[in-house]
């Protein structure tokens, strides 16, 4: 398994440049096709509903101010990945709103590569639920770059993600998750499993949380370690609480430069809703973190 085909979504973000960045050196590890896309923000739907009149005067000045800024969003894509050494790579315009255009094209694709919703801002950036909308539609694993910017590398490190953390709770979601990070995991350095509480599941932790997923990664020529943690306890059930924070001290306690996270969802309704853990580390994160959901 290999990412030779990746997406990255380019925005107006202060940092885009970094994520391009990111998604270039992924890209070259592999002998992969890079493409990247800016997203006008019209939805397809105005469109195939017959919605809207394309000869409104008023509505085509709007719909030209979206797409001169897509474009605009797209200028520095071209020369910077050729300053990279990167061949293989197209750039395109959709116009769509970027959770369900880039969804769609992530079908097609080994890996997204998009950005932290930035709360300051909101203006350039696709908006809180984007990541989430991506993550539950993409089909293919989800790597999100932080808004503030990329760790610097440990001295002679080299390569987009070298400490790597894999959070595992032993669920359909995590197994996924790692699956789909076997190409990086195999180019790591070190690779850390982080099970929480594994107390609070039994029944899928076994009696050695983590033993079968380290044969399981052995078997695919990745070693690694197992570290136990316990989260605070809240309530008259003294139920795991804080587990998304915890998380985010232990990546930062172990010099880590990647997360591996399976993304769950609580409502089969409204597959943005995210669970409580996923939605820290969304919020709060400051390495990459890849997800599957």
């Amino acid at each position: 398994m290999s990412y030779k085909s990746i997406v990255v979504h380019v925005d107006e973000a202060p940092r885009v440049a970094e994520r391009i960045r990111y998604a270039v050196e992924l890209a070259q590890q592999d002998d992969g096709h890079l493409l990247g896309v800016a997203m006008t923000g019209i939805a397809r739907a105005l469109y195939q509903n017959a919605i809207v009149d394309e000869q409104d005067p008023n509505l085509a000045l709007h719909l030209n101010f979206l797409r001169e800024r897509a474009n605009r969003a797209l200028e520095q894509f071209g020369p910077l990945v050729q300053r990279l050494g990167l061949q293989d790579y197209e750039q395109r315009v959709i116009d769509d709103d970027p959770g369900a255009g880039l969804s769609l094209l992530a079908r097609h694709a080994d890996l997204v590569v998009i950005g932290q919703a930035d709360p300051e801002h909101a203006s350039t950036s696709a908006g809180s639920e984007f990541p989430a909308q991506v993550l539950s539609h993409a089909g293919c694993p989800v790597l999100l770059v932080p808004y503030a910017g990329l760790p610097r590398p440990a001295s002679g490190q080299a390569g987009p993600a070298r400490r790597i953390l894999v959070a595992w709770n032993a669920s359909k979601e995590a197994a996924r998750a790692v699956r789909e990070a076997l190409p990086l995991l195999r180019r790591a350095e070190r690779v850390q499993i982080a099970v929480f509480d594994p107390d609070s599941e039994r029944d899928l932790h076994g009696a050695s949380p983590g033993a079968d997923l380290l044969q399981y990664l052995a078997r695919q020529g990745v070693q690694a370690d197992i570290l136990v943690r316990q989260s605070q306890r809240a309530g008259l059930l003294k139920r795991p609480t804080g587990t998304g924070e915890a998380l985010l001290a232990l990546l930062a306690e172990e010099g880590c430069d990647l997360l591996v996270l399976g993304a769950y969802g609580h409502s089969r309704f409204r597959e943005t809703l995210l669970g409580g853990v996923t939605r820290t580390v969304l919020e709060s994160m400051t390495v990459p973190v890849l997800m599957a959901h």
